[in-house]
């Protein structure tokens, strides 16, 4: 089910109000400081980062916030941006509002430069330091070869401010999602609620500045460095250097080349973390039910996005999304995800799972579109990331197989809703593909009217 957003509070950190959340209950307090721009609102509509924020709330009282200049926080003049000081401002005031008198700092990408400093700074309000994905200088140097060049920097943030207002630099952020659809029109979304183009290039250009290799050894509070070993945006080497220069601080090196900490395996992320600060490495243990899978998805989403262009498109995804919500709510099943342009649902009856097919099919033609849809009933696999299973593989096949407005069943299904008035036709026998077997798919045949 689709998580409640949490509300948006203010901070008052000098002349400046800071956006903040707090997300959870847990036992420890944990402030993520974000990369380089962040939105705390528009983080939970992608539902991979929502679920990573998700997790990370399930073992901590989570604090989130916009730095400020960027997200819902107080602009500033691109001129007057933060330093890394005042950046430590903004965080105590963050804390202090949120009634925070201690916590451990999740430093992500750019925000590990300042969580550093705060740790040596702060120690009596920092309990532990968990550092991902970051850098202690961020241009080469002679006895630190891990960071671009200068002239590398300067064609980044050229093409960067260029390109700004789409999926910028994806394929550097996140290259295993850069070329799913739903995730670029939200990746560019959040850019342009993070920042404009300018306050972009000047928070970054701010970061080349960036030293903090001489106070590593003056970090004190128990420390932990995750790191992507593909990272394409930091060099693994920059967070080798950062643990074999803070005391005791423990490195663990992760499989994965993407640099947004929820794209990938960010469950590794959470697991690492989540033992490191509360000493207990969560394992979900999945629970097993007999269900009917749903597949949705959009005909011709890319033309239509092309054609409509983005500011029309995203109102008509807000509209369709509507519309597959109140369907699935009306004959009780249960979302799952929201992936590329449908939706993965369960319901507890095939004969309501099919009902709710046919009833999207023809509720979207409201707005000129037309969706597919698969469905299996078999055993599923219920664990945090949603459901999991070979019924699941099935349903998306079946689903892939399906024309604009069919919704197509496997056999299984078919069978087990015998008697209750629906009509079928036969679609053939097909090899699915990672599926064992052939299978028998059937049309289902929209009800007389």
């Amino acid at each position: 089910m689709a998580r409640a957003r949490p509300t948006t509070r203010y901070a008052k950190s000098g002349d400046y109000s800071i956006a903040y959340q707090v997300v959870g209950e847990g036992p420890l307090d944990l402030v993520y400081v974000p990369g380089f721009i962040s939105h705390v609102e528009h983080a939970w509509e992608d539902p991979d980062l929502a679920r990573f924020l998700g997790r990370l709330a399930s073992f901590s009282r989570l604090i989130l916030f916009d730095k400020r200049g960027t997200g819902l926080s107080d602009r500033v003049p691109v001129q007057k941006l933060p330093t890394l000081e005042e950046r430590m401002d903004d965080v105590r005031a963050v804390m202090d509002a949120a009634g925070s008198q201690k916590a451990a700092l999740f430093g992500v990408s750019e925000g590990g430069p300042m969580s550093m400093l705060f740790a040596t700074t702060y120690p009596e309000r920092t309990s532990a330091l968990v550092l991902y994905g970051t850098y202690a200088k961020r241009v080469r140097d002679a006895d630190y070869p891990w960071a671009p060049t200068m002239d590398q920097h300067r064609k980044f943030l050229d093409a960067m401010q260029q390109e700004w207002g789409g999926p910028t630099q994806a394929g550097e952020w996140a290259p295993t999602v850069a070329n799913d659809d739903r995730f670029k029109r939200w990746w560019g979304q959040f850019l342009r609620l993070g920042a404009s183009p300018a306050a972009a290039r000047a928070v970054l250009e701010m970061t080349l500045e960036i030293d903090v290799r001489g106070i590593l050894p003056a970090i004190r509070v128990p420390t932990l460095v995750l790191h992507r070993t593909g990272d394409r945006r930091m060099d693994v080497g920059g967070g080798r250097f950062i643990a074999e220069r803070i005391p005791d601080a423990r490195l663990v090196e992760l499989a994965g080349i993407d640099h947004l900490v929820w794209v990938g395996d960010a469950d590794a992320v959470v697991d690492e973390m989540q033992e490191f600060l509360t000493g207990t490495r969560h394992v979900p243990e999945p629970t097993r039910i007999l269900a009917t899978v749903l597949f949705t998805d959009m005909v011709e989403s890319t033309s239509r996005a092309v054609q409509l262009g983005d500011a029309r498109w995203r109102a008509l995804i807000s509209d369709h999304d509507r519309l597959v919500r109140e369907e699935l709510t009306r004959f009780r099943g249960r979302e799952i995800d929201r992936r590329g342009d449908g939706f993965l649902a369960i319901f507890d009856g095939p004969a309501r799972a099919i009902s709710s097919a046919l009833s999207i099919v023809e509720r979207v033609h409201e707005l000129g579109i037309q969706v597919r849809a698969g469905l299996h009933t078999g055993e599923l696999d219920v664990i945090e990331s949603g459901v999991a299973g070979i019924a699941v593989h099935i349903g998306a096949r079946v689903m892939s197989l399906a024309g604009p407005d069919e919704v197509l069943v496997s056999s299984t299904v078919k069978d087990l809703v015998a008697g209750s008035g629906l009509s079928f036709s036969e679609n053939g026998t097909h090899e699915l593909k990672g599926v064992p077997g052939s299978w028998r798919i059937f049309r289902v045949e929209p009800p007389v009217q």
